[in-house]
């Protein structure tokens, strides 16, 4: 049996590693693009003014449980410099906490001074947030809608930004850069800065300028109303909304307008359960959105550059599961192999795992020296801490291969800004963590395998590269212990 089950071992793990030698590859063709070849963005279209009318602007902001970030929300909401009679906003409030009367409180105070605020409520979370976005649609008198998540701070002249880009009445949807408010408020957050700042200033700028399919981000953009019913309207059979109504209004022939240089400053998880839930929902609902939209989108008669890289875009989240198939393979791979000697396997493995970790190395890199706000150490712990939580994200990744929908697991928001302090009632939000301690734990020993083998045999070359793994379920195993620790609420 061992001997039939070691060659398929390591025949994955050389199709996984070449799995990631291909997203490796096209990172490095987004950088070429960005670098070389992407054209100039156009310039900004002319402001509306007074004499010729403003469009009416429904903003919405859903809302959930969101007791520690709310007031902040809905007063950005309420002091964007629009006209007051043609601006609307919804608190669309699904909330069953004290946000509740926090939400009632905010929306009183902005009613009294002019603004046009209500609150939407619904008697169930059918839908979850396509749900609530779809009802409060259903209610709005605006044009164009305006979406802003829980801990997101809109500034002022956000609509005067980006409404005017629709005088094009094939533009779709606007969306704007996310920022992050908490990045320096430790190594944690400062290395979710790294991971997510490429996401808009490398892929969705070259995206746009190259014409290519490119999604909305479910908060800090603008809606144009008929794009979002011509596409089918809000859906909730995936986990990942905003993702799938974009494809489907892309595929109906709507045109998306990304603008790097308006950020609108959000607010990073600063815990690792936040992050993991956060990163699970992401990576089923892209499996699930490429499940949906794929069929339909390569039947298409769109170019074939949109369709592959519209495939890559959408399966971007198997290179988690790729990750962890080389890791639990890595073994196997060697011990099979160790009649060759493991001076040999290195002289094939080193190079393709370094190809394939060098490619996505230099695509974080260029982006910390380019954004000047990166520091070198969050680049180096970028790659442990993505091992650490390769594997929930993984099981994330098959849930989305076989089934649609699920349940929207909201990221807790502690309105923390700069290195302040998590709030004391920052418990009453903790994530389950307790099952990924325990794999975590059980991937920190088995990743010790490779290490034990290649020291008794005397390649201590080998033993940096194989220690990468076990450095990364430490991370984060002792930053889940520390936050388990920490959130107990004490009497």
């Amino acid at each position: 049996m061992m001997s039939l089950l070691l060659p398929l071992l390591t025949a994955l793990h050389f199709c996984a590693l070449f799995g990631l030698c291909l997203y490796g590859l096209h990172r490095l063709w987004l950088l070429t693009c960005l670098y070389c070849h992407a054209s100039e963005p156009a310039p900004p279209p002319p402001p509306f003014t007074r004499r010729e009318g403003f469009p009416l602007v429904t903003v919405q902001l859903p809302l959930y449980n969101e007791r520690f970030v709310v007031r902040r929300l809905i007063d950005a909401a309420a002091s964007l410099h629009w006209p007051a009679d043609r601006l609307e906003v919804q608190v669309l409030d699904d909330s069953s906490d004290d946000t509740v009367a926090m939400v009632d409180e905010r929306v009183l105070y902005w009613r009294e001074r002019g603004v046009d605020i209500q609150v939407l409520r619904r008697d169930h979370r059918a839908g979850y947030k396509a749900g609530a976005l779809a009802e409060g649609m259903r209610q709005a008198r605006g044009e164009f809608l305006a979406l802003f998540d829980a801990d997101f701070i809109p500034a002022p002249d956000f609509l005067q930004r980006t409404v005017p880009w629709f005088r094009d009445g094939k533009v779709g949807m606007v969306q704007a850069r996310w920022d992050f408010c908490n990045a320096e408020h430790s190594w944690f957050t400062g290395v979710q800065a790294l991971l997510l700042g490429p996401h808009f200033s490398i892929e969705h700028r070259v995206r746009y300028l190259k014409g290519l399919f490119f999604n909305f981000n479910g908060t800090a953009g603008v809606w144009r109303r008929s794009a979002i019913e011509a596409a089918g309207g809000w859906q909730s059979d995936t986990v990942t909304e905003d993702l799938d109504l974009s494809y489907r209004a892309q595929l109906a022939g709507w045109r998306f307008v990304y603008r790097e240089e308006h950020p609108v400053p959000s607010e990073l998880p600063v815990t690792v359960g936040a992050l993991r839930s956060q990163q699970q929902r992401w990576a089923k609902g892209s499996i699930q959105t490429a499940r949906k939209i794929l069929p339909r989108l390569l039947r298409s008669k769109l170019p074939w550059a949109v369709k592959v890289e519209a495939v890559a875009h959408l399966t971007a989240n198997c290179y988690w599961l790729l990750g962890v198939l080389v890791m639990l393979t890595l073994y196997p791979a060697i011990t099979f192999r160790v009649g060759i000697g493991l001076h040999q396997i290195l002289r094939i493995d080193l190079p393709l795992f370094l190809g394939t970790s060098g490619a996505i190395a230099c695509y974080f890199l260029f982006y910390a020296v380019r954004s000047n706000t990166v520091q070198l150490r969050q680049v180096c712990l970028l790659p442990a801490l993505a091992i650490g939580l390769a594997p929930s994200i993984s099981l994330s990744v098959v849930k989305g291969m076989f089934s649609f929908g699920g349940s929207f697991e909201r990221t807790p928001k502690f309105g923390v800004r700069g290195q302040e302090r998590v709030p004391g009632l920052a418990f009453l939000y903790c994530q389950r963590s307790f099952m990924y301690f325990v794999l975590n734990a059980f991937l920190l020993c088995y990743s010790l395998l490779p290490i034990t083998f290649a020291w008794q045999r005397g390649v201590v070359g080998a033993v940096p590269l194989f220690l990468l793994f076990p450095l990364g379920f430490a991370l984060v195993l002792l930053k889940d212990l520390g936050e388990l620790l920490i959130s107990r609420p004490t009497n």
